[in-house]
């Protein structure tokens, strides 16, 4: 009598994002998938660090722009507390800035939160194979635009500012203090050699920096 092949693990993943709503639709459509186990989520870089050592998962999911961190430097984080868990980061901020430095941080997959569930499960397929899984727009987009001189938190307090928000306005969108938003306006106008920061919001939109 042939003895049953015992069928693989499925590949254990953790969500990283901030959005309740959103990270719960995540967890359901990737539970669908019978290779994949989602192990855990969390609201916070810091919880998102925390749980990626403690389930040591295959991938993580996170977001770009997470309340107590950026997700690039999450990323770090869990390469040093789990250092075989592969990062995938799912944004509505998909940037060429942001794509170049996730590559040449080491990333493997960069998608936009407009990705269909299949394609994501594809995409955790590919990173957790060490593949890359990259949305082909953004790639097309990064490879048109030239390097960007803004940092990712400039970048971000940019582009809440390009509807002509008030300083406080924006602060509560970026979860930073007023005198903070008002330092990054001011290097971003800086470093784009912009009268304002209409035009400087004008500069890095024709560049696809924002």
């Amino acid at each position: 009598m042939t003895a049953a092949v015992p069928s693989p693990s499925p590949l254990s993943v953790i969500l990283i994002d901030d959005e309740h709503l959103i990270r719960s639709a995540l967890a359901t459509m990737l539970s669908l998938e019978e290779d994949l186990a989602v192990r855990g989520e969390a609201g916070t870089a810091a919880e998102g660090v925390r749980l990626a050592g403690a389930e040591q998962p295959t991938v993580a999911i996170v977001d770009l722009q997470l309340p107590d961190g950026d997700g690039l430097e999450v990323c770090t984080r869990i390469g040093e507390v789990s250092p075989a868990t592969r990062c995938l980061i799912l944004t509505s901020h998909a940037r060429p800035g942001y794509l170049k430095r996730a590559l040449a941080q080491g990333v493997l997959g960069f998608l936009p939160k407009t990705v269909s569930a299949e394609a994501l499960a594809a995409a955790v397929r590919s990173v957790a194979a060490g593949r890359r899984a990259i949305d082909p727009e953004l790639a097309a987009d990064t490879i048109a635009s030239g390097d960007s001189p803004l940092t990712p938190r400039e970048a971000d307090v940019l582009e809440y500012a390009a509807d002509g928000a008030p300083i406080e306005q924006i602060a509560r969108r970026a979860h930073l203090a007023e005198g903070t938003v008002r330092n990054y306006l001011s290097s971003a106008q800086a470093k784009l050699q912009a009268a304002n920061r209409h035009e400087a919001v004008s500069i890095a939109r024709a560049q696809g920096w924002i």
